[in-house]
């Protein structure tokens, strides 16, 4: 068995209150996530921008 048929098992055997946290938990980690992936956005787009002002001064200066 796989890890989603594993919770999916689980889910089917725990009390209503349990499910609200694991909902509460699941939308904490997709958030989570979600922010690093937009932080390691941010970081490659000024990666790329120092990268595109050093290739212009380079021509600048030519």
């Amino acid at each position: 068995m796989n890890a989603k048929e594993l919770l999916l098992k689980e889910v089917e055997n725990i009390p209503e209150f349990i499910l609200q946290e694991v909902w509460d938990f699941l939308q904490f980690l997709k958030t989570k996530y979600d922010l690093n992936k937009l932080e390691v956005s941010l970081l490659s787009e000024s990666a790329l921008q120092k990268d595109c002002l050093k290739s212009i001064v380079e021509i600048i200066q030519q």
